[in-house]
């Protein structure tokens, strides 16, 4: 399937599906409010929506949670797997503190939004998520089963610092689920609301061998855990001094995004010989000149390549600023991690 780049002179194709026509018909009002979709077809179930993604070949489809004959999610998760595509689930039951919005996003849906949302007044940009769901690349999930607690990392002293958006569920699902359960000390910058964060969190510590949990304030980093910034209204950093140290950094309005990569990078700077930074998908360019300064501070950086992102705009920020000691396919960035913070990586001795 062709998808959509911002100078085609093509509109973006997409399909509804919801099983109330009432919901369906608020949702193709709101799109066709941009010049630049087209809704081709609307569907009141799976099976329906199934036979027009084959006769129509859509861009992108919003999807529905609640539906008769097969529910949304399911049929999420065989499409990814059988047609991967850009997906925007639009529902009541993916509001921010909901489960189905975080195991939507792990399997693949490319962002979520609240149907309560979309009033008269369209609150919510829906046109706008879904023509920059047709600018991603969409290759549905690649979570690993949750690893094994076999060998043992022997620790080079090397601390983790991951940044990440959009496609960064997945993303970050099949990083993490290289990790044994004495992985390196990691701490990732995911945009994302508060409360899906800590639904992630709790998600990604079912899948992943290591402890995952959401950062506070003076919590120490050792091998075997894994932060999460808890976003809302405070970003993640390393102490200055001590960088096993985590900070809560209060939000003072001067960042584009909450939890942003940028502090968390910027943090890290002071302790670059002994920090390996990875930068994966996601939209602008948040923590790219961080990265570059930790690159050029002596830190080892690795940066998702563009065909593997879902949104390759933080990762070819970086790429283009000359950020990346190396480039590396999803699927190769978590053994390259451990291959860094091993022994033979030639790390910093904690």
């Amino acid at each position: 399937m062709s998808l959509v780049g911002t100078t085609t002179g093509r509109k973006v194709r997409v399909v509804i599906v919801d099983d109330t026509r009432s919901i369906r018909a608020m949702i193709r009002a709101l799109l066709q409010r941009s010049p630049r979709i087209d809704v081709v077809g609307e569907a009141g179930d799976p099976y329906e929506a199934r036979e027009l993604i084959r006769a129509l070949d859509p861009d992108v489809i919003t999807l529905d949670v609640v539906m008769p004959r097969m529910d949304g999610l399911s049929f999420l998760e065989r499409l990814m797997r059988l047609r991967p595509m850009p997906v925007v689930m639009v529902s009541t039951r993916t509001t921010e503190k909901s489960a189905e919005a975080v195991k939507a996003l792990s399997l693949g849906a490319v962002d979520c939004v609240d149907l309560a949302t979309l009033g008269a007044d369209g609150n919510v940009d829906l046109a706008g998520t879904v023509l920059m769901a047709a600018e991603s690349r969409s290759t549905g999930p690649s979570l690993r089963e949750r690893v094994k607690d076999g060998g043992r990392l022997d620790w080079n002293g090397r601390i983790v610092v991951i940044g990440s958006s959009t496609g960064g569920v997945d993303a970050l699902m099949n990083v993490l689920s290289h990790y044994p359960a004495d992985g390196p000390p990691t701490v990732i910058a995911q945009h994302m609301p508060a409360a899906f964060l800590e639904s992630f969190a709790q998600r990604l510590d079912r899948h992943s061998a290591p402890r995952v949990r959401l950062a506070t304030d003076d919590a120490m980093l050792a091998p075997g855990e894994i932060f999460l910034a808890p976003g809302g209204t405070f970003h993640a950093a390393l102490d200055r001094r001590d960088a096993l140290r985590l900070r809560l950094v209060p939000h003072d309005g001067t960042e584009a995004y909450v939890p942003s990569v940028n502090v968390l990078f910027s943090s890290a700077v002071p302790h670059a010989p002994r920090i390996l930074a990875v930068m994966l998908t996601g939209m602008g360019r948040d923590g790219a000149e961080a990265m570059k300064a930790l690159h050029d501070a002596g830190a080892r950086t690795i940066v998702q390549d563009g065909e593997t992102a879902v949104v390759d705009g933080m990762p070819r920020a970086a790429r283009e600023l000359g950020a990346a000691s190396e480039v590396a396919r999803l699927g190769q960035i978590g053994p390259r991690i451990l291959a860094q913070v091993g022994a033979d990586g030639r790390g910093i001795e904690p």
